[in-house]
C-alpha cells in the first residue's frame, strides 16, 4: 500500500515482523536458506481491518429480517435474543464463529463494540486475530449515570487482566439515544483518563435524527415509555457529541449517514474517524454515508462490516466493492469529476482501518519493520480471470472466499481451507444449535 504492486513480488517473514518487501528473485537471494511458500496466481496484500463489528452477535445471522423495516423492533429482538436466549458460552460460540469467518476471510484485525466483550476478547485470543474490544456502555437515565460508569469501570478490569499485544480493550457508549448526554461525558473523561479508545454509533439513521432535532419518533417514545424524560437538542448528532466533550477522544465513529458539511468539517477538525458500513446502512434501510465525502475531507475512514445481524456477511472485499458502487450509483466525486476507484477502496480497507484505529505503525501496509498481519487471495479463479490489473481483481471480482491464507503476528491461522487455531467442526456443530435454540424460544414466546 505504500508503492505500486510489484509483479512476482515476496515478503519475508521473521517471527512476528516483515523483514523486506520485494521481489521474488531479490528475496531469494537475500534469504537463500528461508523456508520459501509459494501461491501461483494470487495476491499478497496486508491484512484486511474491520473498523465496526459484533461478533458476539453472530449466531444472529439471518434471524431478524422481517424487523428491518422497524429499527427499533429490530433492536428490541435482537436484545431480548441476546440478553434472554443466549448464555455466556453460547455468546463465547457466537463470537468465536464471527472471529473464525474473519479469519476466513483475510480480516486480521478488527474493533469490536459489544456487552460481552469478555468473552469476544477470549475468542480473538483463542481464534489468533488482532483487535480492539469496547466494552459497551448503555444508560438513558441521567440520574443513573454515575451508577453505569462503576460497572463499566469493573468490566474494563477484567477485561485488562486478558488484554495482550494482539488484543486490547476500549469503551464504547453505545449511541445517542441509549446514553444520556450525562453518562457520554463521564465515560469520555473516563476514556482519556485511562488512555482507552472509544467508539460509537452516531448519525445513522433518521430514528436518531427525529431523535435529536424534533424529540419524536421511535427512540423518543421508548424512553416516554420509560418515563425518562428527554429534550431535543436541536442539533445533530455530531454537534451534541461535540457539545458534550464526546469528540476530546477522536472517537471511532460507525456508520456517520446523515452528515452535513458542518459535521464533516467537525470531525475533521477533531481527527475523529469513521467506520464506513455501506452494506449495513442500506440493508436496514438507513441510506449511503457519503463515502467521498469522508475520503475529500482527509477523515480517517475504514470500513466495518456491523454484526452479522445486519448484514450476513463479515467480508471487508465484499465491503469495499459494495462502497465503491453505491458511492458511483449516487453520482458522487472525489474531484471535479473523480469518482472513487479501486485503490481508494483497498486502501480504507487496509491501512485506511488501520488509520482508523490509530495503529498505522503496526498495520495496515507491507513494509520493513511492520507487523506480519497478511493475506493472500486467489486470482485465478473463473470469476476473477483474466486479470489485467490486480487491485481492480481484488476490489472488483473478489471476495473473502477467494482466500488463501490469513497470517497475524507472522503466526498462520487459516490456510488450506481450515482454521489452524480452533476445532472450527466443533464450533460449527455449536453455531447450529445455538441458532435452533434462539429461533425456537421465541417463536415459542419462551
Amino acid at each position: 500500500m505504500s508503492s505500486t504492486p510489484i509483479a512476482d513480488g515476496a515478503i519475508a517473514v521473521d517471527g512476528s515482523q516483515i523483514v523486506a518487501v520485494g521481489s521474488r528473485s531479490s528475496l531469494a537471494e537475500s534469504f537463500p536458506d528461508a523456508r520459501t511458500q509459494d501461491f501461483v496466481e494470487a495476491a499478497i496484500i496486508p491484512g484486511l481491518v474491520n473498523t465496526h463489528s459484533h461478533i458476539e452477535l453472530t449466531a444472529l445471522r439471518g434471524f431478524l429480517e422481517s424487523e428491518e423495516g422497524n429499527f427499533l423492533g429490530w433492536l428490541m429482538k435482537l436484545t431480548l435474543a441476546r440478553h434472554y436466549h443466549m448464555t455466556q458460552d453460547d455468546l463465547y460460540v457466537s463470537a468465536a464463529w464471527g472471529a473464525l469467518e474473519a479469519a476466513r476471510a483475510g480480516v486480521t484485525c478488527l474493533a469490536d463494540a459489544g456487552d460481552a466483550a469478555l468473552t469476544t476478547v477470549r475468542a480473538l485470543r483463542d481464534v489468533g486475530l488482532r483487535g480492539i474490544v469496547h466494552q459497551e456502555s448503555f444508560g438513558p437515565d441521567p440520574a443513573l449515570a454515575e451508577e453505569q460508569l462503576e460497572k463499566l469501570k469493573e468490566k474494563v478490569s477484567r477485561l485488562r487482566e486478558l488484554e495482550t499485544k494482539l488484543v486490547r480493550v476500549g469503551v464504547s457508549p453505545h449511541a445517542p439515544y441509549t446514553v444520556s448526554a450525562r453518562q457520554l461525558e463521564l465515560v469520555t473523561d473516563y476514556a482519556l483518563d485511562e488512555k482507552l479508545p472509544l467508539t460509537m454509533h452516531a448519525a445513522e439513521s433518521e430514528a436518531e435524527e427525529l431523535f435529536m432535532f424534533e424529540g419524536r419518533g421511535p427512540f423518543a417514545e421508548a424512553l416516554e415509555w420509560r418515563g425518562i424524560e428527554w429534550k431535543a437538542p436541536g442539533i445533530s448528532t455530531i454537534q451534541y457529541l461535540e457539545r458534550h466533550g464526546v469528540l476530546r477522544s477522536r472517537p471511532l465513529l460507525a456508520h456517520c449517514v446523515r452528515m452535513s458539511e458542518r459535521d464533516l468539517e467537525t470531525l475533521k477538525d477533531v481527527d475523529a474517524r469513521v467506520a464506513h458500513c455501506p452494506k449495513s446502512n442500506a440493508k436496514l434501510g438507513h441510506g449511503s454515508a457519503s463515502y467521498t465525502s469522508f475520503l475529500r475531507h482527509e477523515i480517517r475512514t475504514g470500513f466495518g462490516s456491523d454484526s452479522v445481524a445486519s448484514n450476513n456477511t463479515c467480508d471487508i472485499l465484499d465491503e469495499a466493492r459494495a462502497a465503491l458502487m453505491i458511492s458511483r450509483a449516487r453520482g458522487d466525486k472525489i474531484g471535479e469529476d473523480e469518482m472513487v476507484k479501486a485503490e481508494q477502496a483497498l486502501m480504507t480497507a487496509t491501512v485506511g482501518g488501520a488509520r482508523a484505529l490509530g495503529l498505522e505503525n503496526e498495520i495496515g501496509m507491507l513494509a520493513e519493520g511492520m507487523q506480519a498481519d497478511f493475506a493472500i487471495v486467489s486470482l485465478d479463479r473463473a470469476h476473477q480471470l483474466p486479470v489485467h490489473d490486480p487491485v481492480s481483481a481484488l476490489i472488483h471480482s473478489s471476495s473473502g472466499r477467494d482466500c488463501l491464507l490469513t497470517v497475524v503476528a507472522g503466526q498462520e491461522i487459516f490456510k488450506d481451507g481450515r482454521i489452524l487455531s480452533v476445532d472450527e467442526e466443533q464450533l460449527r456443530a455449536r453455531i447450529k444449535e445455538i441458532g435452533k435454540k434462539v429461533k425456537g424460544s421465541l417463536e415459542s414466546g419462551v
